[in-house]
Order: structure tokens, then C-alpha cells, then sequence
């Protein structure tokens, strides 16, 4: 699909629909944006990518998508189903936070695992940022709440939770992580915090299943895409966006500490049209 037709030509649309369905959009959003991009009538492929980036503009979310890190300290609660990325994603914000010259603290509140807390704990070290962990068994909310006060007695100014892995099926989990956001509330003194839900972008449109399961369970604030590279398209985040009005905020690039970035919708829209997302 590298090679769309020019736009005026006989078969466009039908080629840049089967794109996106590649790409994940699935079959509602990818006609519903084939249909935005045929209204404004492009005339050159470079017009029909800037007609694509502005259709998808109009669907995505228009909340900001940079963290919202204030607070004393400023909390990022990271959950989702079991290997979308959580713990990875956890590691390279601290990392990416403490060369920005923030002093973040990793929480590893997955106690129902002690691999899991090992797999945190071993990312902490590699990002040069300390670590509290919860004992296995422990409470997880417990945990990411005495997680807070020991990160704000010690002068960090972010804490970082990873969170153990639950399916969206799994209700009494879901509620257990709805206890978790509101003691991280009341930890952070009524606090506005960051509640990211880490999705895998290899699922595709299963992800839209999961965000809307989560959603109920816990006030989403933005999304965490990870493994976004060569082998993923992701462009199920788009239908997502459309639908629960969620930003993603981060993505995953690759899989060194570095590969984190700020999710770039734009770029990510291109990506698709060009037949590299």
C-alpha cells in the first residue's frame, strides 16, 4: 500500500480506505475518514496527507496531551492488561523525567507477582531512579498511598506506580484498581493526578474494548501506546480517541530506555499515509 494511486485517480479512496483498515482504524472510522478526506476534494497526494492529518484532527481528542505533572508530589498511575507494556513504559518516564531534572520515585504496586515487582524494581535501577516496593501480597492501593507519602517526605516531586496486569473481564480487578485511584486521590490531598492506561499497539481494535472497561473502572486522563514501532500500526487509538475523548499522551518507539516520546498525532497520521505505521 505504499503506492496509493494519485488522488483524482479511478480506485483512490477504495486504496486509502484499505489502508487504514491495515492500519487498524477499523471499518467505521477508516470510511468515516475516507469520507472527510473525499469532501475536501484533494487534488495532489500532498493534499489528500494534509486532508487525512485534518480529518483525523477533527475526530481525536482535543485535550492536552502533555502530562500534567504539579503536585506535591505529581502522581502517574500506570495500568492496563497483563504485557501491554506497563512496567517498560513506567521505567523510561523515570528515566526520561530524572534527565529533565525531575526527582521521580517508582512505585511497584503489582504485589500479586514477585517477578513483577523484580521486573519494576530492575527498570528503577536501569533509569537511576530509586524505588519503593510493596511486599507480595500487600494491598496495591496501600502501597502506591504509603508509595506517596514516603516520596513526598524525601523530597520527590513525582511518584511513578506500575500496577499489576488485569484483563478488562476481570471485574473484581477493575474494582480493585478503581480503589486504587481513590486512594492515590486522597493520598495526593485531592490532587489532580495522571491515570494512563498503557495499550498495546500490536491488539489493534481490541484496545477500544479495554479503554472502555478501564474507563468505567478508573477516570482515564490520557493513554500510554506502547510498542509502536516497525511491527505495529495502532491506529485503533484513533477510534479510541473519537470515542472516550481520552489524549494519547506517550508512546513507545522502540525498546531502549530512550525510545519514549511525547505521542505526535500528526506525525502519527502521516505515518499512516505513507504506509509506515
Amino acid at each position: 500500500m505504499r503506492a496509493l494511486s494519485p488522488p483524482l485517480a479511478d480506485g483512490f479512496y477504495h486504496e486509502l480506505e484499505e489502508l487504514l483498515l491495515s492500519a487498524d482504524l477499523g471499518p467505521e472510522m477508516a470510511s468515516r475518514m475516507v469520507e472527510g478526506v473525499r469532501s475536501r476534494a484533494p487534488r495532489t497526494r500532498e493534499e489528500a496527507e494534509d486532508a487525512l492529518v485534518a480529518v483525523a484532527g477533527s475526530v481525536m481528542s482535543k485535550k492536552p496531551r502533555d502530562l500534567i505533572l504539579s503536585g506535591n508530589p505529581a502522581c502517574v498511575l500506570f495500568y492496563g492488561v497483563n504485557g501491554a507494556g506497563k512496567t517498560t513504559t513506567a521505567g523510561k518516564l523515570a528515566h526520561r523525567l530524572r534527565r529533565e531534572g525531575r526527582k521521580p520515585l517508582v512505585v511497584a504496586a503489582d504485589t500479586y507477582r514477585a517477578a513483577g515487582i523484580d521486573q519494576m524494581v530492575a527498570w528503577a535501577d536501569r533509569a537511576g531512579v530509586p524505588h519503593f516496593a510493596g511486599s507480595g501480597g500487600a494491598d496495591p492501593a496501600s502501597v502506591v498511598y504509603e508509595g506517596v507519602q514516603l516520596a513526598r517526605s524525601r523530597g520527590h516531586d513525582v511518584v511513578i506506580a506500575d500496577t499489576a496486569g488485569r484483563l478488562q473481564t476481570q471485574r473484581n480487578l477493575l474494582e480493585e484498581l478503581g480503589k486504587i485511584g481513590r486512594v492515590t486521590v486522597k493520598a495526593l490531598d485531592g490532587a489532580p493526578y495522571e491515570s494512563l492506561l498503557v495499550l498495546d499497539a500490536v491488539l489493534g481494535l481490541t484496545n477500544l474494548a479495554q479503554a472502555k472497561e478501564f474507563n468505567k473502572a478508573i477516570p482515564m486522563t490520557g493513554l500510554a501506546l506502547a510498542k509502536l514501532d516497525s511491527s505495529a500500526k495502532g491506529g485503533a487509538i484513533i477510534a479510541i480517541e473519537s470515542e472516550l475523548d481520552v489524549p494519547a499522551k506517550l508512546a513507545g518507539v522502540g525498546e531502549t530506555i530512550d525510545d519514549l516520546v511525547p505521542f505526535d498525532p500528526e506525525s502519527f497520521v502521516r505515518a499512516i499515509f505513507a504506509g509506515d505505521r
